[in-house]
């Protein structure tokens, strides 16, 4: 018989929910370890005269036991699983020697050739849990199990058959409009269509991916008018799903946030179609970010505040007080709002805010043609029209737009107030 070493580790899937597992050692590896026996149910005393900051709130918390002391042999008492993770190779020798007395399986963190198990790269997808162990190569391991998880989320590995089929709407934001941007659950809900539903600023690169027994349904072609189309698209995904059919309405941007997403739910539970909703970034938030201006600052703005700008101030179906906006001191975010954006400021300057106010406008964020256009309440218009801005286009109005580009706005320093007066 060849020695211990020759022979590769039999794979098993332990299950540890509410058995005792002793961690000793409280540093980064221990750190690493413990969420993750924590997220199957174990039971968990970490034993170390020190821990990080992390598994001391996890104590505080009540998740983690803690032994504020050396390893000591009788600490395995009652324990199913060890992990010896001190960075003391003595210490991990002390822990090997009293979990083999015991017949525990120990993972040894500093070698693992004198350990008696090992830590996969592990990872779940589809229901599926994917544990790789690459003969004591953790990256290997770790790049291994996330080919294996891609394929999982992109439909490549298990035939769509073998997919969640089930009959249903599944309302998909698809975020900004770059695909890299699009959410895991989103990207694997398409993969599980029978029927795609899609707007103009979901991320169309995605569609081309579908397989090819996918009905794509382009909302653009459907009949026209605001509320007839928002009708249409209502009865086509209510049509499809009553049919049997698992339905994926893919818009641009979050499904809640000027998107219509919630009629579309009402319009699934009244006719007794199950709906679910796979949320994407929003794009208010996410396309600013991206373009390097943030919503909020420490020191400038404590609030930022989402509108569509879709209908001019005045217009009576107007819901948004333009006044008590302008009072506002921190940052406006508009969508829609390209069109009406000189009336927009204009009102916002009648209601008391600076005509000097730094304005960004963020034309086509995340895709090739992005671009920031930059001025003030008091220039917007001359600007919209001078940089023939169109939409799509995120307004971003406030001191934010400073912090980002002072060089454009004089030299504004962080700590500057609305008025461009700098704070003592």
């Amino acid at each position: 018989m060849g020695d211990v070493d020759d022979f590769p580790p039999y794979p098993s899937g332990l299950i540890l929910a509410g058995r005792r597992v002793v961690v000793a050692g409280g540093g980064h590896v221990a750190q690493r370890r413990v969420p993750a026996l924590l997220a199957v149910g174990a039971v968990v005393t970490v034993v170390s005269p020190v821990v990080t900051p992390a598994i001391e709130g996890l104590v505080g918390a009540g998740e983690v036991t803690w032994h504020e002391r050396g390893f000591e042999a009788t600490d395995l008492d009652g324990a199913w699983y060890v992990i010896a993770a001190t960075d003391d190779r003595a210490a991990n020798e002390l822990v090997s020697q009293a979990a083999e007395e015991r017949r525990i399986f120990c993972v040894r963190a500093d070698d693992a050739t004198r350990a008696t198990a090992w830590t996969p790269a592990v990872g779940r997808e589809a229901g599926v849990t994917v544990a790789v162990l690459g003969n004591r190569e953790p990256r290997r391991s770790a790049a291994v199990r996330d080919e294996i998880l891609e394929g999982l989320r992109e439909g490549t590995i298990v035939a769509r058959h073998q997919r969640d089929r089930s009959a249903g709407v599944v309302l998909v934001g698809g975020g900004p409009g770059h695909p890299d941007l699009m959410t895991v659950a989103g990207r694997k809900a398409l993969m599980e269509a029978d029927v795609v539903v899609a707007d103009r600023l979901a991320p169309r690169e995605l569609l081309s991916e579908l397989p090819a027994d996918v009905e794509l349904i382009d909302v653009a072609k459907l009949p026209r008018g605001r509320s007839a189309l928002q009708e249409e698209i209502n009865r086509v995904i209510v049509e499809r799903a009553l049919a049997g059919k698992r339905v994926v309405r893919f818009k641009g941007g979050d499904n809640f946030v000027f998107g219509r997403g919630y009629e579309e739910v009402l319009a699934c539970r009244e006719a007794g179609v199950p709906v679910t909703v796979i949320p994407g970034l929003s794009s208010p938030i996410a396309v600013p970010g991206i373009a390097g201006i943030p919503v909020t600052h420490r020191g400038i703005a404590h609030e930022f505040t989402v509108i569509s700008g879709h209908l001019p101030p005045g217009h009576p179906e107007s819901q948004v007080v333009w006044d008590a906006v302008a009072r506002l001191n921190g940052t406006v975010v508009l969508m829609m709002a390209v069109q009406n954006a000189p009336a927009i400021a204009e009102a916002l300057v009648a209601g008391g805010r600076a005509a000097s106010t730094p304005v960004g406008v963020v034309c086509d964020g995340t895709m090739p043609g992005e671009r920031t256009v930059l001025a003030t309440l008091g220039t917007l218009a001359h600007e919209l029209e001078a940089q023939a801005v169109k939409a799509p286009a995120i307004i971003v109005v406030g001191e934010v737009v400073a912090v980002a580009h002072p060089e454009a706005f004089g030299g504004r320093a962080a700590g500057e107030a609305r008025t461009g007066v700098p704070r003592p």
